[in-house]
């Protein structure tokens, strides 16, 4: 008996190992086919954009965000509307002293102080999009760094002669983003994963699906048509993954979701262990309760864990040795193709050892994610379901 479930689980990952690798190939055409893509010549199309960022407390690294949005080499109008629950609050202080440094920018701090559901960054938002002066909103996190191009490639995305033959226009522009770690291990391999896993499963999806029916976080781009077609930001208050609930409800409204060529850069904290564990439940769970096949799905990406379970299983034998190589070849190239490639991370390729480590942690996470819907999120306790938080 023992025997038997000794082969039972070693064909079991061999077939796991080599669909594995059959996702890395598919994944690593995805990332070539958007690096063609986004070498075609931006349209001249610069609207008028408001940028609302919620704020609460001080990132590190935040102000040179902010700063970052300043310089934007852009020939239209925007403005950066920046909300806070009460003027107390430290980041206040931090938008006070962007304003003296760039006076001929349109910077507003706006006090938010309703608290109309359980996810208060879109109760921030809701608040500060009543205060936008231009047709189109985008909002990305407080600790988002971009290049001074950023919201001429975003915005061009919304270019009549960018909507495809379908008779649908675009509603909403998202970005690829990189992470840049700080020092501890657990902050690295978030920020491994982020360049080499997440964005791969985003592009590959792109390409399977035909086009995006999300959003991400470091980029909600949305015309004011959209949104209101789609029923405004105040419905997103209770869900926890808004960025993906945006951009669905922008496609299901009828509209494109599209992916800039811009890719941004967000801050990954100087996680401990606990920390960095809550926040990968957090984001497995949240991608668990979207999209649940989706996340069933991922059980293919994992091709690298499935080669060194085999070895295991098999007993060292050739076959699967040769497996577990031609398995961290694959991975290694997924892994050059987007981080380096694609994102233009330089964290990657010194980090490429820690691969096996990061896969390894990111499997058994992903299991763990099936084991409840509680998540922690800014130090509280809430239950998800249906994409909705309720206190736990």
């Amino acid at each position: 008996m023992p025997h038997a479930l000794a082969q039972s689980v070693e064909v079991l990952t061999t077939v796991l190992a080599v669909a594995g690798m059959g996702y890395f190939v598919a994944a690593i055409v995805a990332a070539r086919v958007f690096l063609a893509a986004r070498q075609a010549r931006l349209a001249a199309f610069a609207p008028g954009v408001s940028v609302l960022k919620s704020l609460k407390g001080l990132d590190p690294g935040m102000m040179d965000a902010f700063r970052s949005h300043c310089r934007q080499i852009y020939t239209g109008e925007f403005e950066l509307l920046f909300g806070v629950s009460a003027l107390d609050d430290p980041a206040a202080a931090a938008v006070e002293q962007l304003v003296a440094e760039f006076p001929e920018r349109a910077i507003r701090l706006i006090v938010c102080p309703e608290r109309l559901g359980t996810n208060g960054k879109v109760s921030t938002l809701v608040q500060l999009a009543a205060h936008a002066l231009h047709p189109y909103l985008l909002i990305n996190d407080s600790d988002i760094t971009v290049s001074p191009r950023y919201l001429e490639r975003v915005m061009a995305c919304f270019a009549p002669a960018a909507d495809s033959g379908e008779g649908k226009s675009v509603g909403l522009v998202t970005a690829l983003y990189r992470g840049r770690a700080h020092e501890t291990l657990p902050s690295r391999l978030e920020a491994l994963g982020i360049a080499t896993d997440f964005q791969a499963g985003v592009l590959l999806s792109r390409v399977i699906e035909g086009g995006l029916s999300y959003g991400l976080g470091s980029t909600l781009a949305v015309s004011r048509e959209a949104l209101e077609r789609m029923g405004g930001l105040l419905p997103l208050v209770d869900h926890l993954a808004d960025d993906y609930e945006l951009g669905a409800r922008v496609a299901q409204a009828g509209f494109r979701v599209t992916l800039s060529a811009e890719v941004v850069e967000t801050g990954v904290p100087a996680y401990r262990w606990r920390g960095f564990i809550d926040h990968q439940l957090r984001w497995a769970r949240t991608v668990r309760d979207a999209r649940p096949w989706g996340y069933f799905g991922l059980i293919f990406t994992h091709g690298l864990g499935w080669a060194l379970l085999n070895v295991v299983a098999s007993g060292l034998r050739p076959v699967s040795l040769w497996l577990l190589g031609l398995s961290f070849f694959l991975r290694l190239a997924l892994a050059m193709t987007v981080g380096a490639a694609v994102l233009g991370d330089h964290q990657v390729l010194p980090s490429l050892w820690l691969l096996p480590l990061r896969d390894a942690v990111a499997m058994a996470l992903w299991a763990a994610g099936f084991a409840g819907n509680t998540i922690v999120w800014r130090g509280e306790r809430f239950a998800l379901k249906a994409g909705r938080l309720t206190r736990a």
